[in-house]
């Protein structure tokens, strides 16, 4: 009876501790049991070439830039791994760690081969604007076949975390923000207002409209655009009339400060872009997100995805020897210092983590190159599809065979190959027999065999990862060092040479060592590090690894 008696108090205080157990388990805060930061920051730099980081470094505050490198922890040999390097391809890469081949985006624009129908890499008709009566809202991740690192935070949350996507493009906020995300916002030229679409909900959150209503970009526009400091201290720089270089703004003699924006832009919004102003604003948005949304406050971890548009418009029409593109990165750093402090308040120092990279960076203007003897030149894809149409329909009786040279790729049009009864493989002979007399043309390779192309095998791999059988041309062509397909003036990008695919990466917060890694590190190994550090699956298409060297082992 004794032993009864004491097994049944056993019992008794099992099922006690068992209930005070669950009790303790159902009403403890979900997140605490493993470290994870509050919030996690993307911040991407629309065509950012890795030299910025040190070009203008002497005259960056020490709360931008120089805070996260001196900070944080920077890979300073960081690649993109495939072909071409665009915008729509980059922040597709940088967020589920894969390549056009798996996650889809072949381009900003690519050609439905099935179809021969093209297709923006946002583009959904399903949806409908959300914000605007305009058609700019018509925009989802839907074409994104792969998972990214803020969709995986929610599946390891149960979709507790908050995710929330900015840019003034909108393939800068809504790839990154990924198919769950809470929004995407992004900004829309016609009502001046930062919209979404009916992918994310059916009416933009109250603090979004007393947002749009301080009608911020006219504010700035109003104020001109003219250097931060005294122009003649921009010493790395081209002088600031330099035409032969440069695009000017429609309504201006040339290309030289002050611009007068708060004349020019005669109630077009879309004019906010191509000045700094435009990241200010973006950050402007990215601020009261994260104090409206209460971002960072979560039990668990929160996602804020941030990509500063206006350096690429800037660089686009600039190029990268301009003082309006070295005034742009002044600002810009001025701007990533405030937003930074203020994550600090919001947040709290080192309870946040946050990354800056780019989705693709930018040639040397080619004029700009030649006046320096250095090679370099314009390649006219016009003109070589005119010649290969004409060569074709010569030997095969056939118009219009080639649809596109699209992405630095032959597009076919299948339906003329299907009503004249022609060899693909004899077409594709035929056009890389044309393209490899081409002065300007490095390679052109078939797609489908780049395995065994007789080009450096980091070229071979970056073909063979660009490659989507469904949305990507049959032949990849390489331009020499220096080249590329594009306007006399400004610069461009979007293809292999390291002016266009040698990226940053910084690191910097909580769970970031302080330090530096020359090995080489690849954009596809950013949300495998950032999966690694908050302890969750990597995207679903993820190819590259986690970067160890930058964990600080929290």
């Amino acid at each position: 009876m004794k032993y009864k008696y004491l097994f049944s108090l056993f019992f008794a205080a099992s099922v006690v501790g068992s209930a005070s157990a669950q009790k303790k388990a159902a009403t403890q805060p979900a997140g605490t049991d493993i470290a994870r930061p509050k919030l996690v920051v993307g911040i991407v730099v629309d065509q950012m070439r890795w030299d910025y980081l040190y070009r203008f470094y002497s005259r960056y505050q020490t709360g931008g830039f120089k805070r996260m490198l001196n900070e944080g922890f920077t890979c300073e040999n960081n690649d993109v791994d495939y072909l071409p390097t665009f915008t729509g391809p980059g922040h597709s890469c940088v967020y589920t760690g894969s390549v056009p081949s798996i996650h889809g985006i072949a381009g900003n624009d690519f050609i439905i081969q099935a179809t021969g129908k093209s297709m923006y890499c946002a583009e959904d008709t399903t949806v409908s604007t959300v914000g605007s009566s305009s058609k700019a809202g018509l925009m989802s991740p839907k074409n994104l076949q792969a998972s990214t690192i803020t969709d995986e935070l929610k599946l390891a949350t149960n979709f507790r975390s908050k995710v929330i996507g900015i840019a003034l493009k909108d393939r800068g906020g809504i790839l990154p923000a990924g198919h769950t995300a809470n929004a995407a916002y992004w900004f829309d030229d016609a009502s001046g207002n930062w919209i979404t679409s009916t992918w994310y909900m059916k009416e933009l959150p109250a603090w979004v409209k007393t947002f749009n209503d301080q009608k911020l970009p006219e504010k700035y526009l109003k104020q001109d655009w003219n250097t931060l400091y005294p122009i003649d201290t921009y010493v790395q720089s081209s002088p600031d009339n330099s035409p032969r270089y440069e695009g000017k703004f429609g309504g201006t003699d040339a290309p030289v400060f002050p611009i007068k924006t708060s004349q020019l832009y005669k109630g077009n919004m879309g004019m906010i872009r191509s000045t700094p102003y435009g990241n200010s604003f973006t950050l402007d948005l990215a601020k009261a997100a994260v104090t409206n949304e209460q971002l960072g406050k979560n039990v668990v971890t929160d996602f804020l995805a941030v990509s500063l548009s206006s350096t690429d418009y800037v660089g686009h029409q600039f190029g990268p020897n301009a003082v309006e593109t070295e005034d742009t990165y002044l600002r810009l750093d001025k701007d990533l210092a405030a937003f930074f402090t203020f994550l600090d308040g919001q947040v709290g120092k080192g309870n946040y983590t946050v990354f800056l990279t780019a989705d693709h960076a930018a040639a040397h203007n080619p004029t700009f190159l030649v006046d320096h003897k250095i090679p370099g030149g314009n390649w006219s894809e016009g003109t070589a599809m005119k010649e290969m149409n004409e060569m074709l329909k010569s030997k095969y009786n056939a118009d219009k065979i080639i649809l596109s040279l699209n992405n630095y790729q032959v597009n076919f049009n299948y339906k003329v190959i299907a009503d004249n009864k022609l060899n693909e493989e004899d077409l594709k002979a035929d056009c890389i027999k044309y393209l490899q007399t081409q002065p300007d043309i490095l390679y052109a390779v078939d797609m489908t065999k780049a395995a065994v192309a007789n080009i450096p095998a980091h070229l071979r791999e970056r073909v063979i990862n660009g490659y989507s059988k469904e949305r990507s041309g049959v032949i990849q062509i390489m331009l020499k060092p220096g080249y590329f397909s594009g306007g006399r003036t400004g610069t461009t990008h979007g293809t292999w040479a390291p002016f266009d695919a040698h990226i940053p990466l910084v690191f910097m917060g909580w769970g970031i060592k302080h330090g530096s890694l020359a090995r080489q590190t690849h954009m596809t190994d950013i949300s495998g590090t950032i999966a690694s550090l908050l302890h969750i699956q990597q995207p679903s298409g993820c190819i590259g690894q986690p970067i160890p060297e930058v964990m600080s082992g929290r």
